[in-house]
């Protein structure tokens, strides 16, 4: 089939790479002529495992294009996938102004029977929304349609989830739309559930506030752990036995960040207010959030004697996770932010962040390895899961630190191991 993807960001060159993949063909269109530029070398600007290879397949057979412009990758398409960002108010809520400037833009030029992807996450309503918007700027009224297809990426993960999901989801009022959309997923091995687009539209928001739950709910277990002298780990593996619990998202750290969880909690929790319910529940997520990532920078206090004015702070990882170069909503450098504002002089590595934390956390000192950024440390804090921080040499690590603790604010590393070594260690929840 012919698919435009509107957007080269995360999920739109996700989408776009893998439904090439998947044997079709697709246009990928974004307004940056530099990014359009470089996508059509092969020069993939996120990291993403597995991207950059499935670009470079889908240039190779000329199944995959570049473009800049909306309208330039719309004219063509059987079915046009909107994967343009959504930014959030302050209140929480979702701009769609994106969106509608697309809708605008692709309006004019969409083929009869063209049906329209909302891919991006997108407010409850919003499918209609788009509806109205091609209806208003002279989108044919011979059978242009919209539907709902929420994604499911994990960053880091993105091109495996996409090929192997737990589930297709396609919201749309006219069946035979649907059907057509699930056509383009017919090689993959996954269940699709076929509803209307609001509740669509709810799956995504309704399946990220409850892994964000997970994520609170075991952050706070850990707490109550550390005042009960249990250990975290092993409650959270006898918990994940149990088929109903499950062990995903039962890993105690600094608390949820990136791009989804933060902005899908907020949107939803504006959603319910508007809509008069007061979500008591999911605001209380929201707090022990917030209060985990405090709670890491007291145990940074906690390890030099109760201030951080003037101590050097070694930071493991900058980046909300591992596998990924994204620092939306990173714990982590609100961490480092805070640290700084303390008057601490903070030495970071991170070897997907790049320079970017320089302009996010003023005054960090960007290091070039996990060694140099221990360097005269008085407090080495791990706070993001890359595994090559569990492989260190840590003799050489102790050797090179002015002071012996270390925060493991990911439960990354062995206590015993670390404790052998000489290091005073805190991990969450941990014995």
């Amino acid at each position: 089939m012919r698919v435009a993807v509107i957007g080269a960001g995360y999920v739109g060159l996700t989408t776009a790479a893998c439904f090439a993949h998947l044997g079709h063909d697709v246009v990928c269109a974004d307004i940056d002529a530099e990014r359009v530029a470089r996508l059509k070398k092969g020069e993939v600007p996120i990291l993403e495992l597995g991207l950059a290879g499935l670009i470079k397949e889908g240039l190779a057979a000329r199944r995959l294009e570049f473009v800049v412009g909306a309208a330039t990758a719309a004219q063509r398409a059987e079915i046009v996938f909107l994967c343009v960002q959504t930014p959030q108010g302050s209140d929480g809520s979702a701009d769609l102004s994106f969106v509608e400037t697309v809708a605008q833009e692709i309006a004019p030029v969409l083929a009869p029977n063209t049906v329209v992807v909302n891919k991006s996450t997108v407010p409850v309503g919003a499918t209609r929304f788009v509806q109205r918007v091609l209806s208003e700027a002279g989108a044919g009224a011979e059978g242009v349609t919209v539907a709902s297809n929420p994604e499911f990426l994990r960053e880091g993960q993105a091109v495996r989830d996409f090929l192997n999901p737990d589930r297709i989801v396609i919201g749309c009022e006219d069946h035979e739309s649907a059907v057509r959309v699930s056509e383009l997923y017919k090689r993959v091995d996954a269940p699709v559930l076929v509803t209307d687009p609001a509740s669509a539209e709810m799956i995504k928001y309704a399946s990220n506030a409850f892994l964000a739950t997970k994520v609170s709910f075991i952050n706070a277990i850990a707490n109550l752990c550390e005042a009960v002298d249990a250990d975290a780990r092993e409650v959270a593996i006898g918990m994940g036995y149990d088929t109903r619990i499950g062990f995903q998202f039962l890993h105690p750290g600094p608390g949820y960040g990136g791009s989804c969880f933060p902005k899908d909690v907020a949107a939803l929790l504006h959603m319910s207010t508007a809509a008069g319910y007061d979500f008591e529940l999911l605001a209380g997520v929201v707090d022990v959030n917030a209060a985990q990532h405090e709670r890491m920078i007291d145990k940074v206090r906690a390890a030099v004697g109760g201030s951080v004015s003037e101590v050097t702070v070694g930071l493991w990882g900058l980046t909300f996770k591992a596998d990924t170069d994204d620092l939306r909503d990173s714990p982590a450098i609100y961490i480092a932010r805070r640290l700084l504002e303390e008057g601490a002089i903070v030495r970071a590595y991170d070897r997907g962040a790049g320079d970017r934390p320089r302009q996010l956390a003023p005054g960090i000192e960007l290091c070039g390895d996990a060694y140099d950024a221990a360097a005269s440390a008085d407090v080495v804090a791990l706070l993001t899961e890359w595994d090559e921080f569990r492989w260190l040499d840590f003799d050489r690590v102790r050797d090179t630190m002015r002071g012996r603790a270390i925060v493991d604010a990911r439960n990354l590393l062995d206590p015993a191991a670390m404790r052998r070594r000489g290091f005073a260690y805190q991990g969450v929840g941990r014995r």
